[in-house]
């Protein structure tokens, strides 16, 4: 297939408003210097996308334009000398030039481009274009619903790094959707001697216990107070924040991975001060970490296919927001280029 044998007009999911996406049809996506168009297979969607949709925002960064979102998302190029390569991309295009980009933390390029953010239009349609050089190549041995999921495995070895797990070290997890639960999986390849997992829904702290939490229990119920090396704190909650913060040893590190819903996180200052404790926050990945992601599936080292509780066409896209916002599985994915299944597939 290439770009003059494709249809020239693509389907399209884009958020309107708050609860508000809306199916279209658009040109086809001419891509520009640099860019490959990519037919898009598989697309995850997570916390920060059930920002937009629900808020119509994340952060400082609000809807002003009708916007598509998706931003792990994995895919076949369409033309040109890599035509047929299924692809997982990097859905962070920094600008190479900056103090951060020169340092090597392009993951904090303070003019970067997102995918499905701001005013960069993302990959719930059926073609995108996006940079070629963003594009990374995966085995035939991983399906495209679990390459979409490359991203947040990259995002969770990220914070991993930042956490500085090793051998022996004892770990909380505090929310586990499905970056929490990556983040025990990698804690348990680390090495970890204890891991202790929380959540308020009971299904979340199953699927903990079974990616190797040694403590899986509710929130509210965790270990006891200075039992943990290092802390994650992955539900963008201030209860959450607080947790870790109890749980975690004297001049332990907690590291922020979720992101609040009001762009405000408290702490209890008292005790994180008596503690010396080291917070560290987390965005997005590293250039290397999504190629990391794909080497540890493909030796079969993390299984994310387990996480997948739901995927669905891209003509029933609000049908997975609908179950994304209802927090009744795990990991949502929406394949664009699927046929209309009638509904959603648990």
């Amino acid at each position: 297939m290439t770009a003059t044998d494709a249809v020239a007009l693509v389907e399209v999911a884009r958020l309107h408003g708050p609860g508000d996406v809306r199916l279209s049809i658009e040109p086809f996506p001419v891509p520009g210097p640099g860019e490959a168009l990519v037919r898009i297979t598989a697309v995850g969607l997570c916390g920060s996308d059930l920002h937009w949709y629900r808020d119509g925002g994340i952060g400082d960064a609000v809807l002003a334009t009708p916007l598509v979102l998706g931003h792990e998302f994995a895919g076949v190029i369409v033309d040109g000398p890599r035509a047929g390569e299924r692809v997982v991309a990097e859905p962070a295009d920094p600008c190479g030039v900056c103090d951060p980009c020169r340092a090597g933390r392009a993951n904090i390029c303070v003019a970067s481009r997102f995918a499905g953010h701001g005013t960069t239009d993302g990959a719930l349609r059926s073609v995108l274009a996006w940079p070629e050089k963003l594009l990374y190549r995966f085995p035939d041995g991983i399906g495209d619903a679990e390459a979409a999921l490359l991203e947040p495995l990259g995002v969770a070895i990220h914070a991993l790094d930042l956490g500085g797990v090793g051998p022996g070290d004892r770990v909380g997890v505090y929310g586990c959707g499905p970056l929490g639960l990556l983040i025990v999986a990698l804690s348990r390849l680390a090495g970890a001697s204890t891991i202790v997992a929380t959540d308020r829904l009971a299904h979340r702290v199953a699927a903990a216990e079974a990616m190797g939490a040694t403590h899986a229990v509710l929130a509210g119920e965790g270990a006891p107070r200075d039992a943990v090396d290092v802390a994650f704190e992955v539900a963008g909650d201030d209860d959450a924040l607080a947790d870790a913060i109890a749980d975690v040893r004297p001049g332990g590190r907690v590291v922020l991975v979720g992101i609040p819903d009001d762009d405000r996180t408290t702490i209890p200052a008292g005790l994180a001060r008596r503690k010396e404790l080291t917070l560290q926050l987390c965005r997005r990945m590293l250039e290397s970490d999504l190629p990391r992601a794909i080497t540890l599936v493909e030796a079969g080292s993390v299984d994310l296919g387990v996480l997948i509780t739901h995927s669905y066409p891209l003509d029933e896209v609000a049908m997975a927001f609908a179950t994304l916002a209802s927090r009744s599985g795990l990991k949502v994915v929406v394949e664009p280029s699927a046929e209309p299944s009638g509904g959603g597939r648990p």
